[in-house]
């Protein structure tokens, strides 16, 4: 008899595959982004499937919850601007042929590589379980993912935070000023769910980012949870960034990369390799990293989501974006 597990894993392997081909075909705007959504979520499950939780928090949270709004908050800022330019979907230009078969030949030569490194890739092996395992009393944290990513793989999460840092920056020198675009009218609903939901929120990243040494979580799975807060607060306007709260937003975009940075010198300095914990204070250093790590990637993805510089326009400027 069939195992119910492999029916299943084969359903959702289907379903993540139509969803995406679904995505990208659909016409309209917002069925696509719920189809996305969707898809985000059926690979969050996979992940799980697969026994990686760490992986499906973090893409249930950036890659569907975080992603999702930007594209529906996006939505809505092309509504507005095409409302006061009178531009219509209808009338705009269509894609050339051209960059439609670049896109194809590109995502074709993506996928044939991706199949060409699993079908070469060993069929078993030893793999790190072994060498992560015996290094584990160490790492000053119990939970292996936590113990590679900040202790023995240390400097790829901190180019990761980086990456984040050098994103912001991107986007503040792009994209100046304060939007005029109208908040979604959410009423009464909004501030009820507000109430309840908020504070759960809050608590939810913060345990998340605890239990991140001993469990799956962490400051990434944390400050993406945390972020949906500021996503809730600047969507319905409930707080809208101001000029002089540039200053503030700024100490916390740096504060997880110079912590990270500055733990790093300092065990160096102490005559070990950075990232070389001393053991007696390995997970204290571990803790701090992470609690400031999420308190910028929190800052940083809200940030984001509201894409632009708050400053005050020259007198008689005007912002179209």
């Amino acid at each position: 008899m069939t195992d119910p597990l492999v029916i299943f894993d084969l359903l959702l392997a289907l379903g993540i595959v139509a969803l995406a081909i679904a995505s990208l075909s659909v016409r309209d705007r917002f069925a696509m982004i719920v189809l996305f959504i969707v898809f985000g979520l059926f690979s969050a499950l996979a992940w799980v499937r697969l026994s990686a939780p760490d992986v499906a928090l973090a893409e249930a949270a950036i890659g569907t919850g975080v992603t999702g709004a930007l594209l529906l908050k996006t939505l809505h800022h092309l509504r507005f601007v095409e409302s006061r330019t009178a531009i219509t979907e209808a009338a705009c230009a269509p894609v050339p042929l051209g960059v439609l078969l670049a896109n194809a030949a590109f995502c074709g030569l993506i996928t044939l590589g991706l199949a060409v490194a699993f079908l070469g890739a060993p069929s078993a092996g030893p793999g790190f379980d072994a060498l992560v395992a015996e290094a584990m009393p160490a790492s000053g944290v119990d939970h292996p993912v936590t113990g590679v990513l900040l202790n023995f793989r240390a400097y790829d999460t901190l180019m990761e935070v980086v990456v984040l840092l050098a994103a912001v920056i991107a986007v503040w020198q792009i994209e100046r000023g304060l939007s005029d675009a109208p908040a979604p009218a959410m009423g009464e609903v909004w501030q009820g769910f507000a109430r309840l939901v908020l504070p759960a929120i809050v608590v939810i990243g913060t345990y998340l980012l605890w239990v991140g040494a001993e469990a799956p979580g962490g400051a990434f799975q944390g400050g993406a949870v945390l972020a949906a807060v500021g996503l809730l607060l600047l969507l319905t306007r409930a707080y809208v960034p101001r000029p002089e709260h540039r200053g503030i937003a700024r100490g916390a975009f740096v504060l997880g990369t110079g912590t990270f940075a500055l733990v790093a010198l300092m065990v160096a300095g102490g005559g070990r390799v950075a990232f070389e914990y001393p053991l007696d204070h390995a997970k204290t250093l571990i803790l701090l990293i992470e609690g400031m790590v999420t308190i910028s990637i929190a800052v940083t993805l809200a940030a984001l989501f509201h894409g632009r510089e708050p400053v005050a326009l020259p007198k008689g400027g005007r912002d179209d974006t």
